[in-house]
């Protein structure tokens, strides 16, 4: 046998040593023959978890630290989504759980400069923004504020837009011309840029728990048995003049329950919703979606 054949032989028996002695750490024994495994594999069946996917839907709520829109960036964050609030003042005083999981922007809806970054990454927008004053004012917070965060959504490819307006009240119309002028026109311009993803939700008076500063107001206490009582006058309503007056009012948790719904359902159908047995009503009564 020449030099080179014996060490050929020791160093093949080497190897088979070394691999033997590594497989045996592993569990298992090998034989020489390649084809044949003394012992089967001892596979341990893993632990499942059962987690949820990560959310992909983005809900941007305008105006998430009012007393609508604090309701609804608790139900949009209670069902699992990613939430961000744009308001002129940011951050809510208030010390609720939730509110750590929501992203607050600060900024105006007049000013696309101090708030259109909000909108990256949103999926859909719910708009709680409005308010009182001069007729001037009021179409401007109520019209022109929400037209422009309508067109900027729009021009961002949010999928889905969602705008708390009103009832129609009759006579107060007349009184509030500029509040419900703006309600009107930004409700136009939502059924024009979104025709297959706008929803208008037309709530009467809006009650519940209602937080200013640190006091609790029981809203509830008058709207809860008003709503009974109204919702049974429906020939009330069709007085000349005076009957929308008679339009019962409606939970805050039930407008907001809707409204998320109608934000991340891509079934849920665009057009006006209105606070009938038929409308925000219904829909707030029907499981999530």
């Amino acid at each position: 046998m020449t030099p080179l054949t014996s060490r050929l032989i020791q160093s093949r028996t080497s190897l088979s040593k070394l691999f033997t002695i590594a497989a045996s750490r592993n569990g298992r024994y090998l034989s020489t023959d390649s084809n044949k495994v003394d012992e089967p594999f001892k596979v341990e069946e893993a632990e499942t978890v059962n987690v949820p996917p990560p959310s992909t839907e983005k809900l941007l709520v305008l105006g998430g630290n009012g007393f609508v829109g604090s309701h609804i960036c608790k139900e949009a964050v209670d069902r699992g989504l990613t939430v961000a609030s744009l308001s002129r003042s940011g951050r809510p005083s208030i010390h609720d759980a939730w509110v750590n999981n929501v992203i607050w922007h600060q900024g105006s809806l007049l000013s696309s400069y101090s708030w259109t970054e909000a909108l990256n990454g949103v999926t859909s927008v719910i708009s709680c923004v409005g308010g009182f004053g001069s007729q001037s004012y009021m179409y401007k917070i109520n019209g022109t504020a929400n037209i422009n965060a309508i067109r900027a959504a729009s021009e961002k490819g949010v999928k889905r837009f969602v705008y708390i307006s009103s009832a129609d009240f009759g006579l107060a119309n007349y009184l509030l011309q500029g509040y419900y002028e703006g309600k009107k026109a930004a409700e136009t311009e939502l059924l024009t840029k979104f025709a297959y993803g706008g929803v208008i939700l037309r709530p009467g008076f809006i009650y519940g728990t209602r937080n200013v500063g640190s006091v609790k107001l029981p809203l509830g206490v008058i709207g809860s048995p008003l709503e009974m009582v109204l919702q049974h006058a429906k020939p009330l309503k069709q007085l000349p003049l005076v009957g929308p007056l008679f339009t019962p009012p409606v939970n805050v948790t039930a407008v907001a329950k809707v409204a998320v719904r109608a934000a991340t359902d891509p079934v849920f159908p665009p057009g006006i919703i209105d606070v009938s047995v038929s409308g925000i009503q219904r829909y707030s009564q029907q499981g999530a979606a």
